[in-house]
């Protein structure tokens, strides 16, 4: 175990999945055997094999119910599921979290089961093989919904708009409340902004669904 940029943990597993095996009458089986190959890495990641399908994109709403699932009955919080690429550069990715920090343990434990419901299921279909990440989300978290910018309120952050709020785009501040799906910032910094940020020594009030990006700044 150690760690990588922003706190994130760095730990990786390699899985191998052998062909299914035929049985007596034709019948399909799968091998229970697998091989477990630990090596150094950015992420924890489990890289899967499997047999070919023949589905055009994959169902990510069933993918993060799935992983919703297994986060909730481990305690942790799912934060984000990105899929992407595709054939065998396909890649799964899942950011958990709780109050306390994430574990490798943690990591671990979510990564084997959502691997093993998700190959039961086949619910990563159009890739024959794929690589599957579950990781921390690092000190500068991704924020997108009520209860990230809930939970981090007093925390500093930066935030790009979809559209203008008072002629600009990019603010970098203390963000002081959040409710009725809009939150208040206090700009910081007292140095002229750069053009087309906000100045310095005032609070602005941002829409919710007019962030196009938001994370936390670290402060250490």
């Amino acid at each position: 175990m150690s760690f990588g940029p922003n706190g994130r943990i760095i730990i990786s597993c390699n899985w191998f999945r052998p062909a299914p095996l035929t049985g007596a009458g034709g019948v399909v089986v799968l091998n229970p055997w697998r091989a477990y190959q630990w090596a150094e890495g950015p992420l924890y990641f489990w890289a899967q094999t499997s047999p070919p399908v023949k589905r055009v994109a994959a169902d990510l709403i069933t993918i993060r119910d799935i992983a919703g699932r297994v986060a909730a009955t481990h305690g942790v919080e799912l934060v984000e599921v990105e899929l992407r690429g595709g054939g065998k550069a396909r890649t799964l990715r899942i950011t958990i979290d709780k109050p306390e920090g994430v574990s490798h343990e943690d990591c671990a434990i979510v990564s084997r089961e959502v691997s093993t419901i998700l190959d039961v299921e086949d619910a990563v279909p159009g890739a024959a093989s794929y690589t599957l990440e579950v990781s921390s989300p690092g000190l500068d978290r991704k924020l997108s919904r009520p209860q990230d910018f809930t939970r981090f309120t007093g925390s500093r952050i930066k935030v790009m708009t979809r559209e203008p709020v008072q002629g600009n785009r990019h603010f970098e501040g203390r963000l002081e409340s959040f409710a009725d799906g809009r939150f208040t910032l206090e700009i910081i910094g007292a140095r002229k902004p750069k053009p087309g940020h906000a100045p310095p020594a005032q609070k602005v009030e941002i829409e919710l669904a007019n962030v196009e990006k938001a994370n936390v700044v670290p402060e250490i």
